[in-house]
């Protein structure tokens, strides 16, 4: 039987967003005008559960969305991605009965766009440690102190998933994950955002100065390292699948540019004839086509496994993380074929293929990156280094 995937996002919203995207880029700006059209959309609140006011998207819907919104204009996938990362896990630890974070998609439903705060530099542990102070307050709640990095959404973000160390106990430290908002303080973005790609996603370090998570908006207190909370799993599952979902569309878009370009440029030496029937070119389109299309289908089959509970026991960490890295290393292999059947028109800045050159390479930074994910992977099919 079919499946009826369900959508948010029209021909033509795409079509001004993909309009915007060069001079926000140029511009080094934040897309304000997407983010309304895609709040006008419903699309911030896609994760949300119809019972409150939402869209009740799974994971696949979501992601098949993203691959369709990054090929219009991939920084506004990316910025949108850290919101419907938050909203997605308190989604799929509310479906499975955890109503800790239900508080997350009350929010999202009257409007609030949440941001991730967790990355910090020099903190190869990622979600396993923090820089961060977590200072516990006598009503239950707490204050963070640290800096973050690489903060989407900067300039509109209304609250902030955050985590910090709380070590008042020195023999029983705990990560203590919890939301803060921006209107009650402690919390400066700085404008430091100007990098080579993804530009307007506006990814501004944070820095936090007291700012205050209420406890009813503290979610977890977990030991420092590996856990196997239901958190730790849906945080890993939404956060890699739309990732590797939001490059997945820089490869399919780089494919269709590389299609047009060979199409339209002809060839002197072969009388006039277009590129595309020059064997080399086909060769080089067909290799980008078996890469975009096995990425494709892979990051929709483990979003569709998350959504049905399959059973990957042991090995789904190292199915998630794999995942991040074969969309993303797929991605700048399709990008490149696609600049090398493009000619040199696309090698200059104007072109779209130099931007999704550019963007794509975001794609190294965001864990798990590459030493993480092959330790992991290697641990689920050797075992642990012994020793």
């Amino acid at each position: 039987m079919t499946r009826q995937l369900r959508t948010l996002l029209t021909d033509d919203l795409l079509a001004r967003v993909h309009e915007r995207a060069e001079t926000h880029d140029r511009e080094n700006t934040f897309p304000h005008d997407d983010l309304a059209e895609l709040t006008a959309a419903g699309y911030l609140t896609a994760f949300v559960p119809q019972r409150l006011g939402g869209a009740g998207l799974t994971l696949e819907e979501v992601a098949r969305e993203q691959v369709r919104l990054a090929g219009a204009a991939p920084a506004t996938a990316l910025a949108v991605n850290m919101h419907l990362v938050v909203t997605g896990l308190a989604a799929l630890l509310s479906a499975r009965g955890d109503d800790s974070v239900e508080f997350v998609l009350r929010d999202a439903a009257a409007g609030e766009v949440f941001a991730f705060g967790n990355s910090e530099a020099g903190n190869d542990l990622v979600m396993f440690g923090s820089r961060t102070r977590a200072v516990p307050q006598p009503d239950g709640g707490y204050r963070y102190h640290g800096t973050k990095i690489f903060t989407s959404l900067s300039p509109v973000w209304t609250r902030l998933a955050t985590f910090g160390l709380d070590d008042s106990d020195p023999d029983d430290p705990r990560l203590v994950h919890g939301v803060v908002a921006r209107a009650d303080g402690g919390v400066e973005a700085r404008d430091d955002w100007d990098t080579l790609g993804m530009r307007a996603t506006q990814s501004a370090t944070t820095v936090l100065d007291g700012a205050y998570a209420p406890a009813d908006r503290v979610y977890r207190r977990l030991p420092p390292g590996p856990s196997a909370d239901p958190f730790v799993f849906a945080l890993f599952a939404v956060f890699e699948t739309l990732l590797a979902a939001v490059y997945t569309g820089i490869g399919r878009r780089a494919l269709e540019l590389g299609v047009a370009h060979a199409r339209r440029r002809t060839s002197f030496k072969h009388d006039g004839r277009p590129y595309a029937q020059d064997p080399d070119i086909r060769w080089r389109v067909a290799d980008a086509a078996l890469a975009q299309d096995g990425a494709e289908l892979q990051v929709f089959a483990l979003a569709r496994d998350v959504d049905e509970q399959a059973d990957h026991g042991a090995r789904w960490f190292a199915q998630l993380v794999g995942l991040k890295v074969r969309a993303t290393e797929t991605a700048r292999v399709v990008v490149d074929l696609a600049l090398r059947v493009s000619g040199g028109g696309a090698y200059f800045t104007g072109s779209e293929l130099a931007r999704l050159y550019r963007d794509v390479l975001a794609g190294i930074y965001h864990p798990s990156d590459d030493e993480s994910a092959h330790a992991t992977l290697a641990t689920s099919v050797l075992g642990p280094v012994e020793g």
